[in-house]
């Protein structure tokens, strides 16, 4: 993995983003944001399952009315999204938002771009500027495209160029507490923006995959396209943008954090895929072991192990998984438990589950 690229440090309330922080994790509500307790306990729900950041939609002056009280109750920082109407982002900032996400070339004229970046210096929070495949200056692509340039060559420059033309509004003011996001739908678009906006800024980066889709394709995109600008050690901030409850969104970043190495697991949880030789449930199984590992985590503790295991064949398990601090490996009706590839006990399914399950609770702290 390349060494991460280096940014500009801000911060989203006590969450540090870009110089060098570790990469923090995103959703967005999908309540309605003006009512506020259906808001404030999924957003409670996201930030127990490991979400650093959440946002929220801003769409009227009734869902600025109820910020204060969602931002007061919320345990983790909290940003507004704001389209089009200048004074919402101002009613934000006012209520202690911790972030906003504006497009300033959407919300009217540079006095009111002023008004906002002026009240956000003030206040001390950052603003999120994005480009969007959907929102970009009208003949902007077009005229790339005209030049020679293939569409999604001309659509990845033209992201680029409408981010630098939104944070220079902002910098024209001394604004520069900004963070930017390049999306697309298109994975090999939003990588190739977010690598040339690297190339030419040092503003944090948000990364995510826009209109991604539903949980399986959504999780595949997000990770082929968001992995692998990680991987280029590109990006900051992050969100699997999915058409799925946003629980789902966190559950994906956090294995994709963990997979790359920018999250300690404790445990990485590994399986083996089913073949001829599974005699067990191995599915079921593996389900249950993972919903067990959340399950001890959603409790607050942390379980002093790097590798568990859960392996479908006996005559193979522990060989293949011998470098797991503890695993099991199925066989007809049995489950073997092991510890770093030796093993430990043969037992009924139902018998191993529950000598594993002891085995985690006492490995935690």
């Amino acid at each position: 993995m390349n060494q991460p690229r280096q940014t500009r440090r801000i911060y989203c309330g006590n969450v540090p983003i870009g110089g060098g922080a570790p990469v923090s994790l995103q959703s967005m509500t999908n309540t309605d944001t003006r009512d506020a307790s259906a808001t404030i306990a999924q957003i409670t729900t996201l930030a127990a399952a490991g979400c650093d950041i959440i946002r929220v939609a801003v769409p009227d002056q009734s869902a600025a009315d109820v910020l204060p009280d969602i931002i007061a109750s919320s345990p983790i920082p909290v940003i507004a999204d704001i389209h089009f109407d200048y004074r919402l982002a101002l009613a934000a900032i006012d209520a202690g938002i911790h972030g906003v996400r504006i497009n300033p070339g959407n919300i009217g004229s540079e006095d009111r771009v002023i008004s906002v970046a002026e009240r956000a210096e003030q206040a001390g929070i950052p603003i999120r500027v994005g480009a969007n495949s959907g929102s970009l200056p009208e003949g902007m692509l077009q005229t790339r495209i005209t030049a020679g340039m293939s569409h999604d060559d001309a659509l990845a420059e033209s992201l680029v160029e409408s981010a630098l033309q939104q944070c220079a509004i902002l910098e024209r003011y001394g604004f520069r507490n900004i963070k930017v996001s390049l999306k697309a739908s298109s994975v090999p678009v939003t990588f190739a923006a977010c690598r040339i906006f690297s190339e030419r800024s040092d503003y944090p980066l948000h990364l995510g995959v826009t209109e991604a889709g539903t949980l399986r394709r959504g999780i595949i995109k997000s990770a082929a396209g968001i992995g692998a600008l990680l991987l280029l050690g590109i990006g900051d901030t992050i969100r699997i943008s999915l058409t799925a409850d946003p629980l789902e969104e966190i559950k994906a970043g956090i294995i994709l954090l963990e997979s790359i190495g920018l999250r300690e697991a404790q445990p990485e949880i590994v399986s083996c895929p089913t073949c001829g030789r599974t005699q067990i449930d191995l599915i079921g199984l593996t389900e249950k072991v993972e919903n067990l590992v959340a399950s001890i985590k959603a409790d607050g503790k942390i379980i002093d192990l790097k590798k568990l295991a859960v392996m479908g064949c006996i005559v193979n398990g522990p060989g293949e998984a011998k470098d797991a601090d503890l695993g099991v490996a199925g066989g007809k009706g049995k489950l073997m438990l092991f510890k770093k590839g030796e093993p430990a006990g043969t037992y009924s399914e139902e018998e191993g589950f529950e000598r594993l399950k002891a085995e985690l609770i006492a490995a935690t702290r």
